[in-house]
């Protein structure tokens, strides 16, 4: 009869210094975790004292590494009690029964909690459990007023009134919940703040930790009343970023471009292990499925492979992105067998780069990669959009009191949050437009956009603006009939941010005109100039920064030059092209031929 002494052997070694006791750490969770050793209460104890010798970076690497290795519920309960960077990765990869879940979320912490919610692979009784903590978790913090504040009572049993001067003490956030009494919180406040959960959050921690904390003892210094925040100081902010950043060189970015690596899938095909390049975009891919998966797209030579779980040999494989992956690719791999019981286990393979004769344009040489200054203006646009996005989702949650009641006072500066918001996401919109068509990656498939209903639905959309304005935009009723061949989001985007810089720049009682003309196979749509145009050229684009006096409510965040400018690329990219005239403004884009016209007739009779 054999035993396992491994956990025995672990114990007696020194853990009197920082290398013992972070070694004695990671193998005391391996074993744990793994099921080597049982999470009894001796093993956690010993957990819990090394806890305070051990970093969290060390502390966080050994909650990673039990992604796939089934910790019991003590574990996970334990790891559950430290700070949410280190708990975040046992909660969401934990498998538990649903008896176990169920006895563990009392305990967890409001943050704890918000890692389940994400998860999509809890039982539904787990599901239904963590609704039940929604009022707890989700509701803001309530100051009482200073009528709500409890009388003193005075040495002789009578109440004393409050002191003209006195300011009720505010309401504590909830920490974290005791160990110990799961159930009930330090305080007695049944409320959890967002800022409590925020907090916990491990970007927050992080901006915390480099921020500078005054001293405790201190006297505070007197506040100054804080200004009104601004877009445009964020938008200054953004140019200052891309005129004093550093821009890479494309050699120095060709060079980081990696020529082959390996990988390795798990028997649903997924790509688990990746050596030799970057492996974000790649781990969580799956060979089985030939269509685009976020930066990845695999070739259907793969996905039958997988299906008759035989080799395969040159299969193409497209990575977007700036990673040492990035770019074409041409894989191989052969199928995994166990031994022992004859099971398919996987794929293994390698991969290259394409050969010269394997690329569509024989004749020419490779192209190199592209200068990374519009992919870098991309990651820009959607680090901005990302917290934007949750900034006007935040707004809106107190504008409309979902998450309790709240002062009228807050509802009309959440509202002005949330405009300020929307107008900062259209600019970041513009942003992403801009860099997608410097970079050549703008996506556009071939519709049929019919020109008189897509005016209608951009004027009702801009009437508020229009109303704000004190403007009227007229479509020309000797308008032709007539179809333009493009993409329809992206002709429907173009004619709006046109049309809407036009409408932002005209005075009160002045009248937009709007015509379309069929020449040929093209379609000309004509916008009159605003009045505070006209004093402009026809080379309007390089005057009118110089002079934007005539930008009020209503224009664009980014300034006028830059919205027509954006327009004049978008309609290059659709194949037409923009003229500006002394009293016009003309977009012209392609139209659908006749014959097409009448093929697509016919398909619909």
């Amino acid at each position: 009869m054999r035993f396992d002494d491994s956990l025995k052997t672990v114990l007696s070694a020194d853990m009197a210094t920082d290398f013992g006791a972070q070694s004695a750490w990671r193998q005391m969770v391996d074993l744990i975790g793994r099921g080597r050793s049982p999470a009894d209460a001796e093993s956690l104890a010993r957990l819990q004292a090394l806890r305070k010798l051990v970093p969290d970076t060390v502390r966080a690497a050994s909650a990673r590494a039990l992604a796939f290795a089934k910790p019991d519920v003590a574990l996970v309960r334990f790891f559950a009690e430290d700070t949410l960077a280190i708990a975040a990765p046992v909660l969401r990869t934990a498998m538990l029964p649903a008896d176990d879940w169920l006895a563990l979320l009392p305990q967890l912490t409001p943050a704890g909690r918000s890692v389940l919610r994400h998860r999509k692979d809890l039982p539904d009784p787990v599901c239904r459990g963590l609704e039940s903590f929604g009022s707890t978790d989700f509701v803001l913090a309530h100051h009482p007023a200073p009528s709500d504040v409890a009388p003193a009572i005075n040495p002789g049993g009578q109440a004393e009134p409050p002191a003209d001067d006195a300011v009720p003490a505010p309401v504590v956030e909830a920490p974290a919940e005791s160990p110990s009494c799961p159930t009930m919180p330090h305080t007695a406040s049944a409320f959890v703040t967002l800022g409590a959960i925020a907090r916990g959050l491990p970007v927050v921690a992080e901006a915390l930790r480099h921020a500078a904390v005054p001293a405790i003892d201190a006297a505070p210094e007197p506040v100054a009343k804080p200004e009104r925040f601004e877009i445009s100081d964020l938008v200054k902010r953004i140019d200052a970023f891309n005129r004093d950043r550093i821009v890479p060189d494309a050699t120095d970015f060709a060079a980081e471009v990696a020529d082959s690596f390996r990988y390795e899938t798990d028997p649903t095909g997924v790509i688990r292990w990746v050596d030799g390049v970057s492996r974000t975009a790649l781990v969580g891919a799956s060979l089985a499925y030939a269509a685009v998966q976020g930066e990845v797209q695999i070739d259907g030579v793969a996905a039958g492979a997988y299906r008759r779980r035989s080799a395969f040999d040159a299969a193409r494989l497209q990575i977007g992105g700036l990673s040492s992956a990035a770019g074409a690719w041409r894989i191989s791999g052969v199928p995994a067998f166990d031994p022992a019981s004859g099971r398919f286990t996987g794929f293994r393979g390698t991969a290259r780069r394409p050969r010269r004769d394997e690329v569509a344009s024989l004749g020419e040489p490779l192209a190199a990669p592209k200068s990374p200054v519009s992919d870098s203006l991309r990651q820009l646009v959607h680090e901005l959009r990302t917290p934007t996005n949750a900034i006007a989702g935040f707004a809106e949650l107190i504008e409309t009191e979902l998450l309790g009641p709240v002062p009228a006072t807050y509802r009309e500066r959440a509202a002005m949050i949330r405009s300020q918001a929307s107008e900062l996401l259209a600019a970041i919109e513009d942003l992403d437009t801009a860099a997608r068509i410097e970079g050549d990656a703008l996506e556009l498939r071939p519709t049929i956009v019919p020109v008189l209903p897509l005016l209608d639905g951009v004027v009702r959309d801009l009437a508020p603006l229009a109303a704000l304005r004190g403007a009227q935009v007229v479509i020309d009723p000797s308008a032709a009939h007539c179809d333009i061949a493009g993409d329809d989001l992206a002709v429907e985007r173009l004619v709006g941010r046109l049309l809407a810089t036009l409408v932002s720049a005209c005075s009160a009682d002045e009248m937009l005109m709007v015509a379309v003309l069929c020449c040929g196979d093209t379609v000309a749509l004509r916008f009159d100039r605003p009045r505070a145009m006209a004093v402009h050229d026809t080379n309007i684009l390089l005057s009118i920064d110089n002079d934007r006096g005539h930008e009020c409510d209503g224009a664009p965040l980014l300034g006028t030059g830059f919205a027509l400018r954006l327009a004049q690329n978008f309609a290059v990219e659709l194949g037409g092209h923009m003229a500006f005239e002394s009293e016009h403004i003309i977009l012209t884009l392609p139209a659908v031929a006749a014959e097409r016209m009448e093929r697509v007739l016919d398909r619909f009779r």
